[in-house]
């Protein structure tokens, strides 16, 4: 009978939560992990319900003190996307493929978060396509500060990983 609890997923478990909380902290606009607890629990929760599940239900329990706001669900769309990234990802791991998946997960949560501010009604942005530019270009100090949180997260999450699996050989992939 294989075991569901292994320490390889405990492990995993633990960092996307105590990332979870870190984002309660007082922190920079935007300098979140937010994606980064996406793409490394796409990457290294093997079973891919639980990898989509625990990131989401991370995400969701700090929304739960953070407060909820109608834009929110761009939020969780481009967390889906993100751990279907890091599924892709597990596959060949390696350090100029996370990198290419940080960017990759930042450009679409800017994308898709800012297309719904756009949608918003609560925003006074006009809707045309001049308007849509506006909404993008006034959100591109918060990319930065999103893509340098990502790589910045994912950098401390899958480097501890890595040299956890070489110190433990238990949280090594069975």
């Amino acid at each position: 009978m294989k075991k569901i609890l292994t320490p390889r997923l405990i492990f995993v478990i633990s960092v996307v939560f105590v990332a979870a909380f870190s984002r309660l902290l007082p922190h920079l606009p935007n300098i979140t992990p937010v994606a980064a607890i996406a793409l490394f629990g796409g990457t290294y929760i093997n079973r891919k319900y639980l990898a989509l599940l625990l990131p989401l239900a991370a995400l969701f329990i700090s929304d739960l003190f953070l407060g909820f706001y109608p834009e929110m669900y761009a939020v969780y769309i481009s967390f889906i996307i993100t751990v279907g990234i890091g599924m892709l990802l597990s596959k060949k791991t390696s350090v100029l493929s996370t990198v290419a998946a940080s960017v990759a997960s930042s450009i679409i949560f800017f994308i898709l978060t800012n297309f719904a501010v756009w949608m918003s009604v609560r925003f006074a942005y006009p809707h045309t396509i001049a308007g849509l530019g506006l909404c993008y270009e006034a959100a591109l100090p918060f990319f930065r500060n999103e893509l340098f949180g990502t790589l910045a997260y994912n950098t401390v999450f899958f480097g501890a990983f890595y040299y956890a699996q070489n110190r433990f050989p238990v949280l090594a992939k069975a």
